[in-house]
């Protein structure tokens, strides 16, 4: 190769791999078959823990009490190749050391930390409030790097003081800007349809103007508020890089729950060709240390 050629050649490749960075999202290319790896998200016995920044509003039994350490027993105990640590559940003196010191417990269990979520709002007009969030997120990318994960859930956010396109215009700048840092330290910012995102046409507007290699979908299985979330769900698989399960679901203009099929928010995961972690996220009534046995069990039975 000439000189001259090489340089164009230099110069072509250069750009290419700048527009790739820079580029809106598309869907994650994945080859081979499905992948299925099953995780259990700390929130399901969110009303068990007893020393994280949300404690448990009154004191659970001794023998239900939870911290990280019995959370990743309680996962590796019941079959699953994850834990997924939520964030409202570590110490609200959070150090390095105790992060280490789960990372640790964790690969001795043979438990890998799936992901960690934070309760971010990117929806804050610009100022202190949208600053203050846009560095907890940052933070976090620093602590899930401690902990070994590659995934944090985060939100959109809620705001009465500015209209909803508004809004969505400061989360997608404040997503470019935690994604930037969170690439340079190889870890997916995963944004849920939550809070004001009820819809697979919703969630998708607000993530593929995103320009960066590091985002995607956090897809819950129970927050679409539309007639048909399972089309919802399955629009938004090819975009995934973290799935939550629920137990239940609830249908636009419905009155209540309905119970969700399971098999069928599986079987949109296969044929969408998904690769990764399926955690369930436990919301129901019922005691999860009695419901959620059986679930796991289903779940390891399809994700298999």
């Amino acid at each position: 190769m000439n000189t001259l050629s090489r340089r164009s050649f230099l110069a072509t490749t250069s750009a290419a791999a700048v527009g790739a960075t820079a580029s809106a999202i598309e869907p994650f290319p994945r080859s081979g078959k499905p992948r299925l790896q099953l995780s259990l998200a700390a929130y399901s016995v969110r009303e068990f823990f007893t020393d994280g920044a949300r404690p448990a509003a009154k004191a659970p039994p001794a023998d239900k009490a939870m911290n990280m350490f019995k959370f990743v027993d309680y996962c590796a105990a019941h079959g699953c190749e994850g834990a997924e640590l939520t964030s409202y559940f570590f110490p609200k003196e959070l150090t390095t050391d105790y992060l280490v010191q789960v990372r640790r417990h964790a690969f001795l269990r043979g438990i890998a930390v799936s992901g960690t979520a934070i309760g971010n709002n990117f929806s804050h007009p610009k100022g202190e409030k949208r600053d203050r969030e846009i560095a907890l997120c940052k933070q976090w990318v620093d602590r899930a790097a401690v902990l070994g994960t590659s995934h944090i859930r985060v939100f959109a956010g809620q705001t009465r003081e500015l209209p909803r396109e508004e809004a969505d215009k400061l989360v997608i700048s404040a997503l470019e800007e935690c994604c930037d840092y969170a690439g340079s330290k190889g870890i997916f910012l995963g944004i849920e349809n939550h809070d004001a995102i009820g819809s697979a046409e919703h969630l998708l507007k607000l993530i593929k103007p995103v320009r960066s290699r590091w985002l995607g979908v956090n897809l819950d299985s129970g927050n679409f508020r539309t007639e048909n979330p399972y089309d919802d769900f399955a629009r938004c698989v090819p975009y995934a890089v973290n799935v939550q399960l629920k137990t239940e679901l609830r249908r636009a203009g419905a009155n209540a729950s309905e119970a969700a099929d399971l098999p069928r928010f599986v079987k949109a995961l296969r044929d969408g060709g998904y690769q990764g972690w399926v955690a369930l996220e436990y919301e129901a009534k019922e005691d999860p240390f009695t419901a959620m046995p059986p679930v796991l069990r289903r779940l390891k039975e399809l994700c298999g």
